[in-house]
């Protein structure tokens, strides 16, 4: 990491992870002490502090780097937004999509009731990782013999939230590289599906089991297409904290999950076949720079992220200042160096968030290669390895 660079991150990772620790203690006093007594108490209490930790990236993009998030979806799906729990689709695009969707859900008034399906290593992140866990998102291990009871289970759990939520699923399973879509593409034309130019191709497992356990009680499924202008820069984590501007466009297109077919192989075709109207809508987005089938929405730039932030600063600076003046921390070698180590840990971590949010440092999708066209169960069968 650059100095000028460290010299931005540094200060907003001593912040963040001040602040965060805090919301871990606190949710981990809920959860010994609440959960017991009262899950959806415990809920509730949890949306509104999570809600504190995650503003503070929501107001990374809003304020600090000014990336303006747009929204493009049709009246009626908007005011629908945050009112009712949803599971979400996405392709995997840029390596902040999983912000971007935190940025849409604010906008709803869902952001701490929001949920991921994650792969199992980010739990360990610390702050995010540990309050993500508290939360309940969902972690996998990519494997589909583990990973089928884990699924089960925790989107069973749900079916009781007492407040609306929204549950992402990347179901491409891995963020869009170049070799990632060149693989993809080989297996595409070994196997006689739709070859990819914008995405990859589904892997439609979890998604069929999510359709299954959802059905009961969540009531659509959003269908998002995440795309950046011509004229703007990926965004990056690397990017944000150094205040640098980009651009996204947001398409949402509701589907009511009661009008899905009913067998889990339709379900997967209905699935690929999204992705298959997902490529042709980004293809129509490179031709025009925009969503042009869908109303840009007004979300504006609220400003309650930018009140969280400056709370958080001054909590945090008053704490600070106290503790070193009761502690005279700084008027020793050892005070001095305890300093320095704690700096140089949060310096790492930071180095941490960046590279883990990376595409390139992304686990690739394993594709199975098919040495021949088939129809039908074979080609069904040689998708579930892909999967």
């Amino acid at each position: 990491m650059a100095i000028a660079a460290a010299a931005v991150v540094v200060p907003l990772g001593l912040l963040f992870f001040a602040s965060g620790l805090l919301v871990n203690l606190i949710q981990a006093i809920c959860y010994v002490v609440v959960r017991p007594v009262s899950k959806n108490l415990y809920r509730r209490i949890n949306r509104v502090v999570a809600e504190l930790l995650w503003l503070e990236l929501v107001w990374l993009i809003d304020w600090w780097a000014g990336v303006k998030v747009q929204i493009f979806t049709d009246h009626e799906t908007f005011h629908l937004m945050g009112k009712e729990h949803a599971l979400v689709i996405s392709n995997h695009r840029s390596d902040i999509d999983w912000l971007v969707g935190w940025v849409s859900a604010q906008r709803s008034g869902c952001l701490g009731s929001t949920l991921a399906v994650m792969k199992k290593s980010s739990k360990f992140l610390p702050v995010i990782g540990w309050s993500m866990w508290f939360s309940e998102y969902l972690f996998l291990e990519r494997s589909w013999a583990k990973d089928e009871s884990t699924l089960k289970s925790g989107i069973q759990q749900l079916s009781d939230f007492p407040l609306p939520f929204w549950l992402a699923l990347f179901v491409e399973g891995t963020r869009f590289t170049q070799a990632k879509l060149l693989a993809a593409q080989e297996y595409a034309t070994s196997t006689g599906l739709s070859v990819p130019r914008n995405v990859l191709i589904p892997r439609t497992k979890g998604f069929v089991s999510a359709v299954s356990h959802m059905r009961s009680f969540v009531p659509a499924i959003y269908d998002i297409t995440v795309a950046i202008p011509k004229s703007s820069p990926a965004p990056t984590m690397l990017r944000l904290f150094k205040g640098q501007p980009s651009v996204v466009h947001v398409h949402i297109k509701r589907h009511l999950m009661k009008e899905l077919p009913e067998t889990d192989e339709a379900v997967a075709q209905w699935c690929r076949d999204i992705f298959v109207a997902k490529d042709v809508l980004l293809d129509k987005h490179i031709a025009e720079d925009s969503f042009s089938d869908q109303d840009l929405q007004d979300t504006g730039r609220p400003i309650k992220s930018l009140l969280v932030v400056i709370s958080w600063v001054c909590l945090v600076v008053a704490g600070s200042v106290k503790f070193l003046q009761r502690s005279s921390l700084l008027s020793s070698w050892k005070g001095v160096a305890f300093s320095a180590f704690g700096l140089a840990v949060v310096t790492a971590l930071m180095q941490i968030l960046i590279q883990f949010s990376q595409s390139e440092r992304s686990n690739p999708a394993k594709i199975a290669r098919a040495k021949s066209k088939n129809k039908g169960g074979q080609l069904e069968a040689r998708n579930d390895k892909q999967q």
